[in-house]
């Protein structure tokens, strides 16, 4: 995958690297050498002996790979605090209250129990940009990291502080959660996914006394994001109508995405999210420039915020260009349709907790009506497909295809719009058809189909 200056990647994809735990690009020898490589990275940004803050999910294999990763970051003389089991935010959190030059977070986020991965973070608590990976991926071929090898009082230090982090990160959220009108939202229920925020979570619950009913907080290693979490919603809509709760919040296994569900068990998604905390943050004059969403937003997000003269700028998918834009545009609001939201007055990366506590406030100054937000969005209908192709970027390239995409728009009159691209992870080529009337949807999705069928036919 080429970075925007040219640059090749790999291994990192558009939230570090992943793969199945012990095999491929998820080795403990691979941790071991990107975790080198990144704290050369470190070093030739000036850090010479920089202090990095470790974090992982609940699977099985994470303290496999933390110890690979440990042994990769002290052996190229880096000094690493283990914050052991702790959300992804919650690590970004730690870098910058502790003033540590990086991060590592082992998780594979949504994926299966069976997957891992790592990503790494900069000084400000900020994802590593495409470039920075890519410089990475470039130093892991290079002889000289393998004789870099520090020695004595050079060789780096592990320190395990887990419960300061977490208490420092719990505290940084019991602040937020001050002045939640919870008797207009209550009673609650939250999905920690099994994940890495089930033990925050639960201070958290009993530090605020929240009306809130916590499920898929008994990790096993095994069982994270299995049939709970944003991954399968219907578990908490079920526990929602079971106890009778106005609202359901539900994470994934890193706890950087948000989903909800109203009284009806019916999908509060990111677009939804970002509608209501634009419409706050405009009211407190805190939003900045406007909306940061990615191409996968509906369009009824656009309309509904014109209404309110708040901007929308589309990026691509991935939360870290969503952080890159807003940075860019001088934004304090972004995220993706699938529950990553960055709130730039408080957090660097997607934090589902922040959200959840951030839209609770929202939801109470508003006046709003939680259970009337899904029929009063009124998105355009979607249309999703993956075809599978055995080279995404000659398909992508093909002028076939970009033929068809042509007639698509001209067909859709500015009341939908067609969009295709390349998974970053998986042999897929990816159509998005979005329209005002229905019927279009299906024709226009068989006709891009057929031509990338054609194109690159799989066996």
């Amino acid at each position: 995958m080429l970075t925007a200056s040219g640059k090749v990647r790999c291994l990192f994809g558009t939230d570090g690297v992943r793969d199945v735990a012990n095999r491929g690009a998820m080795t403990p020898e691979m941790a071991m050498s990107l975790s080198r490589a990144y704290v050369w990275w470190l070093t030739q940004n000036g850090f010479a002996r920089p202090h990095v803050i470790v974090g992982r999910d609940t699977r099985r294999s994470g303290s496999m790979l933390e110890a690979a990763v440990l042994a990769g970051l002290t052996s190229a003389g880096a000094e690493a605090s283990v914050a052991g089991i702790l959300p992804t935010p919650g690590v970004s959190f730690a870098i910058r209250s502790r003033r540590a030059q990086g991060g590592a977070v082992i998780s594979a986020s949504h994926n299966p129990a069976e997957y891992n991965g790592l990503k790494f973070f900069d000084k400000n608590g900020f994802k590593l940009s495409d470039d920075d990976e890519a410089t990475i991926e470039e130093f892991l071929e290079d002889h000289l990291l393998d004789q870099w090898r520090p020695t004595g009082a050079s060789v780096g230090e592990i320190t395990h502080e887990s419960e300061r982090h977490g208490d420092a990160y719990v505290e940084w959220l019991v602040s937020l959660a001050k002045g939640v009108n919870v008797a207009g939202a209550s009673p609650l229920v939250l999905d920690c996914a099994h994940g890495a925020a089930f033990a925050v979570a639960e201070e958290l619950v009993r530090r605020c006394r929240l009306p809130v009913t916590l499920v898929g907080a008994e990790p096993d290693g095994l069982n994270i994001n299995d049939g709970v979490g944003v991954m399968y919603l219907p578990h908490l809509a079920e526990s929602v109508k079971e106890k009778g709760a106005a609202l359901g919040i539900a994470l994934d296994g890193d706890a950087d995405r948000v989903l909800l569900v109203d009284k009806f068990g019916r999908t509060i998604d990111g677009d939804i999210l970002l509608w209501v905390l634009a419409r706050w943050l405009k009211a407190k004059n805190s939003l900045g420039a406007g909306v940061v969403a990615t191409v996968m937003s509906n369009m009824a997000l656009e309309e509904h915020l014109a209404l309110e003269e708040i901007p929308v700028f589309r990026c691509p998918v991935g939360d870290k260009y969503v952080v890159e834009t807003m940075r860019s545009k001088g934004s304090a609001l972004g995220g993706e349709q699938s529950g990553h939201i960055i709130s730039g007055e408080h957090v660097s990366t997607g934090d589902g907790l922040c959200t959840g506590l951030l839209f609770l406030h929202a939801i109470s100054e508003l006046g709003e009506d939680v259970s009337s937000l899904v029929d009063r969005f009124d998105r355009y209908p979607q249309l999703l497909k993956n075809v599978k192709v055995r080279d995404k970027k000659k398909t992508m390239e093909d002028a076939r295809l970009q033929d068809v995409l042509s007639q698509a728009e001209r067909k859709l009159c500015g009341l939908g719009r067609v969009f295709v691209r390349p998974s970053g992870t998986e042999p897929f080529v990816r159509i998005l058809v979005e329209a005002k009337e229905k019927e279009m949807l299906e024709d226009i999705c068989i006709g891009v189909e057929q031509i990338i069928r054609h194109i690159d036919p799989v066996e």
